[in-house]
Formats: C-alpha cells, sequence, structure tokens
C-alpha cells in the first residue's frame, strides 16, 4: 500500500504573533493541519541580516517555510497534538 498523504496550503491566511511567531494551515484531504513556525526561526533564518519583520520574512519566504512544514509533516514529525511546530535548530 502506498502512503497517499501530502500537504497542501490553499488557505493564504496567517496569524503573527511577536512572542510565537507565523501559525498558518495547510491541508491534507479533509484534515486541517495547524502550522508554526517560532519567531526564533524566523529572526535566525529569513530576516536577511535584521532587515526583515518575522511577518514579513514569512511572507517573502513563504514557499521555503511551507516546504519545510510539509517536509516535517510527511516524516511524520508533529507535535503532541498532531501539529508542525518549526523551530529554529530544525532548519539546515
Amino acid at each position: 500500500m502506498t502512503d497517499k498523504h501530502t500537504l497542501a496550503f490553499p488557505d493564504r491566511q496567517f496569524d503573527y504573533d511577536t512572542w510565537e511567531g507565523v501559525t498558518f494551515w495547510g491541508q491534507d484531504g479533509t484534515t486541517r493541519v495547524r502550522c508554526r513556525i517560532s519567531r526564533e526561526a524566523l529572526s535566525d533564518h529569513f530576516s536577511e541580516g535584521d532587515r526583515l519583520r518575522p511577518n514579513v520574512a514569512f511572507q517573502k519566504h513563504r514557499d521555503e517555510i511551507e516546504a519545510l512544514a510539509r517536509r516535517k509533516y510527511l516524516q511524520g514529525e508533529l507535535e503532541p497534538d498532531k501539529s508542525i511546530l518549526i523551530g529554529t535548530t530544525e532548519i539546515t
């Protein structure tokens, strides 16, 4: 049997919290998956030398961040509540 899981990102909305980071949503069939990238991860890896605020960094690098979330999802690297969290140490 082939695993047919995938994670798409049809919903372009996101929420930004100055302490938590950015929360956005993925979709696997009929299942919505909450995804979050920490503020530290945005600052450390996507701020372009502190020139971009975290929410702007998310918008500019969204495709790459969604790919990171998709990889974690497909590898089963989920939080206890079945969400995805991208932290700064998980980005290479």
